[in-house]
């Protein structure tokens, strides 16, 4: 039985912002497995300025874009990204030509699960659209969802690692975004048959992250391909020679 003063603290708690909103207690929620640190994969960052620190307060989800195919090394790929935003002033155009000292984004997701530990933390991200880039914590996964199918290791890997951030940041579940939607009419990214997930009624994305956050296995299922959507899975997509 909770006596006066109990009660009283967890008004009080509650109050200050240091206890949960969710109603259930969360559980510990352990880094995922997985996970590739920046030194392993051989980050090579510029520094960054003070004025980019930030306090993250959403996470945001992207995809590259690009169109994955099995040949690709994902070393590789966040390696030349890294490069390449160094080199952005000199190969872009106004506006798209500033310079980007480290990767874009937080983590990066590979279509076998990996995780790949980017920019710092505590540094806002970068982005060719338009919106308040401080508060957010930036998770792309690799590959074109305009194109092919996030694959079950990537969008696990994704609801793990969202949980994980959410809980070490004490963010609650309506932090969840997607790049689309805090850059409106700029972007379809993260792709519409990964987006699905999260512009339902009752987004799946967030119900799985809340299974984590319970200490709860994900229940994930991707479901059948979108009527006239991608029907390949990212890791069975071929260069078009090597198509027989």
């Amino acid at each position: 039985m909770k006596t006066a003063r109990s009660t009283l603290v967890t008004v009080m708690l509650i109050s200050a912002g240091t206890a949960s909103a969710d109603p259930e207690q969360r559980a510990d929620v352990p880094r995922p497995a997985k996970f590739v640190t920046a030194a392993d994969w051989g980050s090579r960052p510029d520094s960054i300025p003070d004025e980019r620190r930030h306090t993250p307060k959403h996470v945001t989800l992207h995809h590259a874009g690009v169109l994955w195919t099995a040949d690709r090394d994902p070393v590789q790929f966040i390696r030349n990204m890294q490069s390449w935003g160094k080199k952005r002033p000199e190969l872009e155009e106004p506006p798209r030509n500033t310079y980007w000292p480290d990767l874009p984004y937080h983590f990066l997701i590979a279509p076998d699960g990996r995780i790949f530990e980017g920019r710092p933390l505590e540094y806002e991200p970068e982005s060719n659209t338009k919106y308040e880039l401080a508060g957010h914590l930036g998770v792309e996964l690799m590959g074109n969802f305009e194109q092919q199918r996030p694959s079950p290791a990537q969008v696990e890997s994704a609801v793990r690692l969202v949980a994980w951030l959410l809980a070490k940041h004490d963010l609650p579940l309506d932090a969840i975004t997607t790049h689309a939607r805090v850059a409106k009419g700029q972007t379809s990214c993260p792709g519409r048959d990964f987006a699905r997930y999260f512009d339902a009624e009752k987004p799946q994305f967030a119900e799985w992250v809340g299974a984590v956050l319970k200490g709860k296995p994900p229940a994930i299922e991707l479901g059948p391909p979108l009527d006239g959507g991608p029907t390949q899975l990212i890791t069975e997509t071929r260069k078009p020679d090597a198509v027989r």
